[in-house]
């Protein structure tokens, strides 16, 4: 027989997975019998003690939440009948926000209320559930903000056709970044499929050239580049070296025939849109070892789909540096350790770093930032590789 709290566990999920539909009346969820479970015939004999003492916990919670227990009997040792319960009765979705408690009965106030706006205020929406259940964790202001816009929309159709940014759009308190995120939930209100905005600007790169003769000549030796746009560099790269801090991207030494792009944050799909970034003869990565450094270069990997060499993040740089790590992240809260992922491009010396930085036993700094690492060395490991390639002269 299940346990008052497993129960309670079981009303909460009912709740999770159909609160919405009820409260727009597209499923009845409530009321509703829960199951208590049933012991068995050989447990009623052999231990009818432990089953009549489950018994009075369940009629104990019963009679606090008002609940009605359904029962039905059931022979004992010694051929006794008893009276056991079987399921609980909820009424209604609010008797099961009761017992649930917690934030429910104020999550099925504040929904109610703003399934009477939807409705008195945009009756074609169909899907009304749905919507429910998307503008659920708004907060107040952004309910109030999300209402704004869909009638800023709504009171001239044309307005989806205007072509305009964001954060044109004439509302006060909303900008670019809210429409962004909320851009569903105005759709959804307004039943616009389109709302005829400008896409965000194409992604860039900054890069510095490092090639000494281009650097003499008195052209510019730092640079950028939009995907999509016409562009070729001032000499395609023997060597491209990707970065993850933007410091050691701008002061990394000279090099024959290099270029030192800036890291763009996890994934490559910026930096790998680039031909000459993504076909140049040695192609590197050089980040912090530390969690980030290790998932940004596997989902570079990914995103370039070829091999990428990485430089000073094997376990010697670790064990030469270590010293100079810290366990902080930049606002100064230590940093956490959570589950690996799956990183399944990381080589074996990347993985077993990656895998050690976050063992809860790990002794040592989980972070070492690339800027602690002098950069004559990582120019050394870049010129190495180009030995091995036969491309050093």
């Amino acid at each position: 027989m299940k346990t008052p709290s497993e129960v309670t566990a079981d009303i909460q999920r009912r709740l999770q997975g159909r609160w919405h539909s009820h409260l727009a009346d597209t499923d009845e969820s409530f009321p509703h019998a829960f199951p208590l479970g049933r012991p068995t015939a050989a447990e009623l004999k052999a231990d009818y003690a432990a089953v009549h003492a489950r018994t009075i916990e369940w009629q104990d919670w019963a009679r606090s939440r008002e609940v009605e227990l359904v029962y039905v009997n059931r022979v004992a040792k010694g051929g006794s009948t008893q009276v056991l319960p079987t399921h609980v009765k909820v009424e209604s979705i609010d008797h099961a926000a009761a017992i649930v408690a917690g934030e429910w009965p104020e999550r099925l106030a504040r929904s109610r209320e703003r399934l009477a706006v939807m409705r008195e205020r945009y009756p074609h929406v169909a899907d009304v559930d749905r919507v429910l259940r998307l503008v659920d964790m708004y907060s107040m202001v952004d309910f109030e903000l999300l209402v704004d816009v869909a009638d800023w929309f709504l009171e001239d159709s044309s307005r989806a056709t205007l072509g305009i940014t964001p954060r044109q759009v004439p509302v006060p308190g909303v900008h670019a970044k809210w429409l962004q995120s909320h851009r569903a939930g105005v759709q959804a209100l307004t039943g616009l499929d389109d709302l005829g905005l400008l896409p965000a600007h194409p992604p860039r790169i900054h890069f510095t050239y490092l090639d000494p003769g281009h650097r003499a000549s008195g052209e510019r030796v730092h640079d950028s580049a939009t995907v999509g746009d016409a562009f070729e560099p001032a000499y395609l790269p023997g060597v491209v070296a990707i970065s993850e801090n933007k410091d050691t991207a701008i002061h990394f030494p000279p090099l024959a025939g290099g270029i030192c792009v800036e890291g763009v944050g996890k994934g490559g799909k910026t930096p790998a849109a680039f031909p000459w970034i993504r076909d140049a003869p040695i192609l590197v990565y050089w980040g912090d070892i530390d969690r980030d450094g290790y998932e940004i270069l596997d989902g570079y990997r990914n995103d370039f789909d070829r091999d990428i060499d990485s430089v000073l993040m094997d376990p010697m740089t670790y064990e030469a540096y270590e010293e100079f790590g810290t366990d902080l992240d930049q606002h100064g809260r230590p940093l956490s350790v959570g589950d690996p992922r799956p990183v399944e491009r990381l080589r074996d010396d990347e993985r077993s770093m990656y895998l050690r930085i976050l063992d809860e036993e790990h002794i040592g700094h989980r972070r070492i930032e690339q800027e602690r690492i002098p950069l004559d060395r990582a120019l050394e490991a870049v010129n190495r590789m180009r030995g091995e390639a036969g491309l050093l002269h």
